[in-house]
C-alpha cells in the first residue's frame, strides 16, 4: 500500500482512498479468480487501518467483509495469509457467525505445520472461539506453548492469557507447559520461522507457494517467551500466595541472583514486581524477598537493577540500612551517559527523599551536577530531591540555580519544584524571605492554572504557618489578583484576604485591591470581593473603616448581577442588626455537608415531614479547619514525584457524617424498615464481635430510630468450601432493657465469595423518650453445608450450628453525634438551661491523656479547641460538644481533671444541655 502524500491529503485523495464505502465496494476483489495477493493485501490493510483509527462497521458490513476475507484461505501466499488473520482478528468483534472459520484456522496451527503464519493463526483462533470450545483446542495450545519457535510459543501464551477470564478451568491445566516455557533455553531458536526467498522479505511480493518450502531461522536472544509464560503462570496462581512465593524463590536464582533460569530482563522485572506484591500482602516474607532483591541489584541488566532498587525504596517500613545498597546502585546511574537511566534514578530518589532524606543526602554531590543537565526533566527531579535533602545553608544557592531554568521546563515540572519549595519553607522558616521572593517572581511568569494554583497554595501555607511573612505574602497576592486570569484563584485569594486582612496591622491598605475587583472583574469575582469587603467593615476594627465599607457596599446594590446585589444587601442588613455579626461573619463552624445532604434527602422523601419546616438543630457541625482538612488536595509531590508503577495512594476513610449518610441509604432499601422513618443516629464504625483470625467474622453497627433500634450484623464466612444458610443472630438482653424484639432478617446464603452478608435485628423502644442502655449476649446461628468440589454446588443436607459471639452494648455513645461549636460563647448561652455537675475518681488512669481518650470514646463527642491533648501533666480541662439523637438537643461537657500518682485522675464533669434527659445520659455514661 502506498501512503498518500500531504498534497494528496489536501486534495481529498486520502479521504477517498480510505473511505469506508469505497473499501466495502472494492471488497469484490476477494471474489476474483485467480486471486491477486497484492490487491487483496492492500485492501485488507485499508480495512485494518480504518478499524484502528476508530471507524465502525455495522454488523452486516463486518460479516460480509469477514466472510469475503475467509475466501482468501484458498491462496497459499504467506504475506496475504498473515494479513487475512489480522483482518479476521479485528472484524471478529463485530461480525456474526465467526465461529464457522475455526476449521480453516486450525489447519494452519497444526504442530507439524512449518509456516510463518502459524502464530497469526493461534492469535486469531483465540479471538473467534467460544469459551466452551477451549477444551477442544487444548492440545493445539499445549503443543504451541512448548514449541521451540519463540514466535509460536509467545502467541500461544498471550492467547492463553486472554482466554483465562472466560475459560479458567481449562487454562489452569496448561500450567506445566507454561512452566516448561519459563525454563526453556531459547538463545539458539528462531524468532521468525520464515523463509526469505528471492521473492522478498518474509515472502512479501511473491505469490509462489515455493516461498514456504522451509525455515531460514533468524536467531533470537530476547527470551520474550519467558516474559509471556511468567505472566500466564502468575495469572493462574495469583489467588494462591504460597504458590506465587514458591515460584519467585524458584526463579529468583538464590541470594546472588546468578542461578536464575530467566534470561529476559523484562521477565525478571515482572518477577520483581510480583515479589513486591507478595511483600505488601504478607510482611512476614519481607526478609527472604529482600535477599532476592539485593541479589538482583547486581544483575547485568540496567533495567533489572533499577526495578529492584525502586521496589526496595518503596518497601513499607524500610530501614536506612536496607536502603544502602539500592541507593548505591541509583547513585551509579546518576553519572550514566544515558538520560533514561538518570531520569529513572532521580525520580526514584525524589520519591524516597520524602520519607528518608538523610539516606538520600549521600547522593547530593551527584545530584548537584545534574542541575545543569541538558535534559530538563532530569534537572527538575535533581533539584526537587536536593530541596528535600539539603540543609539551611544550601537554600539560597539552590534558589539561584532554580531561577535559572524555570522558564525552560514544562508546567508539570514547575509544579513539582514549587511543591518542593513549599515543603522547604515549612522546614526552614528562617529562609522564608528568599523563598517568598522566588514564589512572587514565578507568580508573575506565564503559566497554566495548575502551576499558578501550586504557587498560590505554597503562599497560603506560608501565611498559615509562618507568621513573620504574612503581611508581605498578602501584598504579593493582592498584586497577583490585579491581572489574574483564573476566576477560581481570584475567589480563593479574596476569601483569604477577608479572613486574614482584618487581623493585619494595617487592614486599610487591602481595601483598594478588593474594591478594584468589584469594579473590573466578572460576576463571580465581584461577589467574592463583596464578601471580603464586608468582613473588613463588620469585624469592629475601626468605626471610620466600617462607615467607608458601608458606602462601598451601598454602591454594589446597583450591580447588574443578582448574586452581587443579594450579598451586598445581606451584609448591609447585618450592619443594621449587630447580633447577626456572630453567625454570618465570625462563625467558626459549618454544617457537615454529607449529614446535611442526608437530612435533606430524608426530609424530601417523607411526605408527612413536608408539612413542617426542616429542623436543622439535629444536623452536626464541624469546624472550618476540619472541613478544609477533609477537602484538602494531596501535595503534587505525593502524586507526580512518585513513579507511575506505584500503587495509588489509599483514599482517606469516610468521615462520620459520610458513614451516617451511607447507612441511611442502605437502610432505606430494606422494605421491613421502611415504616421506621429517618435514621437519627448510627455507630461511627462497626464494633467487632469476633477475633480477626476466626473462621466466622462478625461486627455490629447500631442504628437509632425514633421508636426503634436496629442492630446491623456484618457476617463474613472465610471458609472457601463451606456455604452457610439461614444465617441469623440471636440476641438476649441481660436485664430489663426496655426493648421488645420485633423480628430478625436473616441472610439466606453466605459463602466466602458473597461475604459479608448483613443480618438485621429490630427492637421497639418501649419508652422512646428514654435513652435505654443495655448489654446483649449474641449467638450466631446457621446451617452449614459443604460445597461439592466438582460442581461447586452445596450438598443437600447440612447441619445446624451456632457460634458464640462477644457481648454488644447499647451505650450513650450510640445516641450522641459529635458536633462542633464555639465552646465559650455556647457555654455562656446555655447557662440558664439544664446544668449538672458531678465528681468522679479514676484511680486506674495513668495519665490525663488516657483519661481524655477514655471520656471521648465513652461519650462519642467532639473535642474542641485542641483540648483532647493535655499541655500539662497534672491539670487539664477537656471541652466536648454533641447532639443527642431523637430531639435530645445540644449538650456541652466541661471536664476539669487533675492527676497525681497516688490518686490517679480526679474528674469534675460539668454538663449543660437543652434537656434533662440528655444531661442524665452523659452523667450515667461516665458513672457507669
Amino acid at each position: 500500500m502506498s501512503f498518500a502524500t500531504k498534497k494528496d491529503e489536501e486534495s481529498g485523495l486520502s479521504t477517498y482512498y480510505n473511505n469506508k464505502t469505497t473499501v466495502i465496494q472494492e471488497a469484490r476483489v476477494f471474489n476474483e479468480s485467480p486471486i491477486s495477493p497484492r490487491k487483496c493485501r492492500a485492501l485488507l490493510t485499508r480495512i485494518v487501518y480504518l478499524l484502528y483509527v476508530g471507524e465502525t462497521f455495522s454488523t452486516q458490513e463486518a460479516t460480509t467483509l469477514f466472510f469475503g476475507t475467509t475466501k482468501l484461505f484458498q491462496h497459499k501466499d504467506s504475506a496475504l495469509r498473515q494479513m487475512v488473520y489480522l483482518a479476521i482478528k479485528e472484524l471478529s468483534e463485530t461480525a456474526e457467525d465467526v465461529i464457522m472459520v475455526t476449521s480453516s484456522i486450525m489447519k494452519d496451527m497444526q504442530p507439524n505445520s512449518e509456516v510463518i503464519y502459524r502464530p497469526n493463526a493461534i492469535r486469531a483462533l483465540c479471538r473467534i472461539i467460544d469459551p466452551s470450545m477451549a477444551q477442544g483446542v487444548e492440545r493445539f495450545f499445549k503443543a504451541a506453548i512448548v514449541d521451540k519457535n519463540p514466535s509460536i510459543s509467545s502467541a500461544a501464551l498471550v492467547s492463553a492469557y486472554h482466554l483465562f477470564p472466560h475459560a479458567k478451568d481449562v487454562v489452569k491445566r496448561w500450567v506445566n507447559e507454561a512452566q516448561e516455557a519459563v525454563n526453556s533455553k531459547s538463545s539458539s531458536s528462531s524468532f521468525f520461522g520464515a523463509s526469505a526467498s528471492s521473492g522478498g522479505y518474509l515472502g512479501w511480493g511473491s505469490s509462489s507457494s515455493s516461498a514456504n518450502a522451509g525455515y531460514q531461522p533468524i536467531p533470537s536472544v530476547s527470551s520474550i517467551t519467558q516474559y509471556h509464560s511468567l505472566g500466564l503462570l502468575y495469572l493462574i496462581r495469583q489467588q494462591d500466595r504460597m504458590a506465587v512465593t514458591k515460584m519467585i524463590q524458584q526463579l529468583g536464582g538464590g541470594r546472588s541472583g546468578a542461578g536464575t533460569t530467566l534470561k529476559s530482563p523484562m521477565a525478571l522485572c515482572m518477577l520483581i514486581r510480583y515479589a513486591a506484591k507478595v511483600m505488601e500482602e504478607d510482611p512476614n516474607t519481607q526478609k527472604q524477598m529482600l535477599d532476592l532483591l539485593e541479589g538482583w541489584l547486581r544483575h547485568k541488566s540496567d533495567m533489572v537493577n533499577l526495578e529492584a532498587a525502586r521496589v526496595i525504596c518503596e518497601m513499607k517500613n524500610v530501614t536506612p540500612q536496607q536502603l544502602t545498597r539500592s541507593i548505591a546502585v541509583l547513585q551509579l546511574f546518576l553519572s550514566s551517559p544515558k538520560s533514561t537511566l538518570k531520569f529513572a534514578a532521580t525520580r526514584t530518589l525524589a520519591s524516597l527523599a520524602v520519607t528518608h532524606p538523610s539516606s538520600v543526602a549521600a547522593c547530593n554531590i551527584d545530584l548537584e551536577n545534574l542541575i545543569s543537565d541538558p535534559n530538563r526533566s532530569v534537572a527538575t527531579y535533581a533539584i526537587t530531591t536536593l530541596l528535600k535533602t539539603g540543609n539551611e545553608a544550601s537554600v539560597d544557592r539552590l534558589m539561584k540555580q532554580i531561577s535559572g531554568f524555570m522558564s525552560e521546563i514544562s508546567d508539570e515540572f514547575k509544579v513539582i519544584i514549587v511543591d518542593a519549595i513549599r515543603s522547604l519553607c515549612l522546614k526552614f522558616p528562617a529562609k522564608h524571605e528568599s523563598m517568598l521572593a522566588f514564589l512572587s517572581g514565578v507568580l508573575r511568569d506565564e503559566g497554566g492554572y495548575d502551576f499558578k494554583r501550586a504557587v498560590v497554595e505554597a503562599i497560603f501555607d506560608m501565611i498559615k504557618f509562618i507568621a513573620d511573612c504574612k503581611e508581605q505574602a498578602l501584598s504579593h497576592l493582592c498584586e497577583f489578583i490585579e491581572d489574574c486570569e483564573f476566576t477560581k484563584l481570584s475567589v480563593r485569594i479574596l476569601h483569604l484576604l477577608g479572613v486574614e486582612g482584618p487581623k493585619a496591622p494595617h487592614p486599610t491598605k487591602y481595601i483598594r485591591f478588593i474594591y478594584n475587583r468589584v469594579v473590573l472583574e466578572n460576576a463571580t469575582v465581584r461577589a467574592a470581593a463583596v464578601a471580603a469587603l464586608a468582613k473588613f467593615g463588620l469585624n469592629n476594627i475601626d468605626a471610620k473603616l466600617g462607615k467607608s465599607v458601608n458606602v462601598l457596599l451601598n454602591r454594589c446594590l446597583d450591580d447588574v448581577d443578582d448574586e452581587v446585589r443579594d450579598r451586598a444587601a445581606m451584609y448591609l442588613k447585618v450592619y443594621e442588626e449587630p447580633p447577626l455579626i456572630q453567625p454570618y461573619i465570625k462563625e467558626e463552624s459549618i454544617y457537615s455537608l454529607s449529614a446535611l445532604e442526608s437530612k435533606l434527602v430524608s426530609y424530601l422523601s417523607d411526605p408527612d415531614s413536608l408539612e413542617e419546616p426542616l429542623d436543622v438543630s439535629s444536623i452536626p457541625k464541624i469546624s472550618k479547619e476540619q472541613a478544609a482538612k477533609e477537602s484538602a488536595r494531596p501535595s503534587t509531590l505525593e502524586t507526580l514525584g512518585v513513579p507511575s508503577t506505584s500503587k495509588a495512594a489509599t483514599p482517606p476513610p469516610p468521615s462520620a457524617a459520610e458513614t451516617q449518610s451511607n447507612y441511611a441509604q442502605q437502610l432505606a432499601e430494606v422494605p421491613e424498615l421502611a415504616s421506621y422513618g429517618p435514621v437519627l443516629s448510627s455507630s461511627s464504625k462497626p464494633s467487632p464481635l469476633t477475633e480477626s483470625e476466626t473462621e466466622y467474622q462478625v461486627s455490629v453497627v447500631k442504628h437509632i430510630f425514633k421508636e426503634h433500634i436496629v442492630f446491623q450484623f456484618n457476617v463474613s464466612n472465610t471458609i472457601p468450601d463451606t456455604v452457610l444458610e439461614q444465617v441469623s443472630v440471636i440476641m438476649q438482653p441481660q436485664a430489663e432493657s426496655g426493648l421488645t424484639e420485633d423480628f430478625i432478617i436473616p441472610v439466606p446464603t453466605l459463602t466466602s465469595a458473597t461475604s459479608p452478608g448483613i443480618v438485621y435485628v429490630s427492637f421497639t423502644r418501649e419508652s422512646p423518650e428514654e435513652y435505654v442502655q443495655a448489654s446483649f449476649q449474641c449467638i450466631l446461628k446457621f446451617v452449614s453445608k459443604e460445597l461439592d468440589p466438582s460442581t461447586g454446588e452445596p450438598e443437600e443436607e447440612g447441619y445446624e450450628d451456632e457460634y458464640q459471639l462477644e457481648e454488644t452494648e447499647l451505650a450513650a455513645a450510640d445516641y450522641i453525634v459529635p458536633s462542633y461549636v464555639t465552646f465559650a460563647s455556647e457555654w455562656d448561652r446555655m447557662r440558664g438551661g439544664v446544668s449538672v455537675t458531678e465528681t468522679f475518681s479514676l484511680p486506674a488512669m495513668e495519665s490525663l491523656k488516657a483519661a481524655c481518650n477514655s471520656v471521648i470514646e465513652i461519650l462519642n463527642m467532639q473535642p474542641l479547641g485542641g483540648t483532647e491533648d493535655p499541655q500539662s501533666p497534672t491539670v487539664h480541662t477537656l471541652q466536648l460538644s454533641g447532639l443527642v439523637a431523637g430531639g435530645g438537643g445540644k449538650v456541652l461537657v466541661r471536664c476539669r481533671m487533675t492527676y497525681s500518682k497516688a490518686q490517679g485522675v480526679t474528674l469534675e464533669v460539668g454538663v449543660r444541655a437543652e434537656q434533662q434527659a440528655a444531661a442524665d445520659l452523659v452523667i450515667s455514661a461516665i458513672g457507669g
